[in-house]
């Protein structure tokens, strides 16, 4: 199993190499779920308006799945994912997860219009991208 934090480092260079005009944020939290909530982040605010809860919910994935906050914008959270599914059955239930926290991860911007197909795509899915429209 791969270290979290390691994993997470190498998905952080490899974000920031994609997104040039990426800044690094410093907020003062245990762990990057809780940064969030700390942060005032409002990504998912035509969704949910309690970031508490969204920051539950990835806390949730970083002990299960050993997710790390690599970047949070606007409306846009991108995760490493150090042990992700290896069973479909697992990528199932988990893009069961991914549709309750993130509608749009279903038929918006590229992303397969079925839970089934999106579960596909997280069988062994490093990083884990959510967009709210």
């Amino acid at each position: 199993m791969a270290d979290p934090d390691e994993h997470a480092a190498a998905c952080a260079q490899a974000f920031a190499a994609r997104h040039l005009a990426a800044r690094l944020g410093l907020i003062p939290a245990a762990r990057g779920a809780d940064a969030l909530a700390a942060a005032g982040w409002e990504g998912p605010l035509n969704y949910e308006q309690d970031t508490a809860k969204i920051s539950a919910v990835v806390r949730s994935w970083e002990d299960r799945f050993g997710v790390r906050v690599v970047a949070a914008g606007f409306a846009t959270l991108h995760l490493s994912v150090a042990w992700p599914p290896t069973r479909p059955q697992d990528a199932l239930l988990l893009a069961a997860e991914h549709a309750a926290f993130c509608p749009d991860v279903l038929g918006y911007a590229g992303h397969p219009p079925t839970l089934a197909a999106y579960a596909e795509r997280l069988v062994g899915a490093e990083s884990w991208d959510f967009w709210w429209d």
